[in-house]
């Protein structure tokens, strides 16, 4: 790769792994594990960077690593189960103890999700993207994407009840960066 082609990727890096991250969050609930998805899925993107005909399609490309891997990795293994964590999470702040059970909620919900459908929440509701643009990423249909995306809403709400704002919750939704 040349050193012009390097310098490139090098601030496409720095410009979006803040926000690569967090949609990798949204998809994994773990913030060492995003760190990883995030990483390989730039690795892939490196390594593809010569030929990505438009340097501007870098984003695109990397997200569409970050789903297909993730997807990937939850078919791998089972992390449906419980994750230990080093510290024990602090109390909230008595003014913000209801955000804080809605955001816990709908993090837990999420993790309940099967891989695709959670892809299709974190896309459409975080990502904002169309569903013509999630197909796209996900290698789908339109119609796989309403259908996951109905299916996950049901189950988010019978998760949830009367807590689940979906876009509300995600869309103002504070995650590691």
């Amino acid at each position: 790769m040349a050193a012009r082609d390097r310098s490139a990727f090098a601030e496409f890096v720095a410009a979006r792994s803040g926000a690569l991250h967090r949609a990798a969050y949204l998809m994994v609930g773990d913030v060492g594990l995003a760190q990883d998805l995030v990483q390989e899925a730039l690795t892939k993107t490196y390594v593809a960077w010569p030929r990505l005909r438009d340097p501007a399609n870098a984003e695109a490309y990397t997200r569409k690593a970050i789903t297909s891997t993730a997807i990937t990795w939850f078919r791998k293994k089972s992390w449906y189960g419980e994750r230990t964590a080093e510290h024990v999470p602090e109390t909230a702040d008595a003014g913000h103890a209801d955000a804080v059970a809605a955001r816990t909620s709908l993090m837990q919900a999420l993790a309940q999700l099967p891989p695709r459908q959670r892809a299709v929440i974190v896309l459409r509701y975080y990502e904002d993207l169309t569903e013509a643009q999630t197909a796209a990423m996900l290698g789908c249909a339109v119609g796989t994407v309403k259908s996951q995306g109905s299916a996950a809403l049901s189950k988010l709400r019978d998760l949830m009840g009367d807590q689940l704002d979906v876009t509300d919750l995600i869309n103002n939704e504070e995650v590691p960066a």
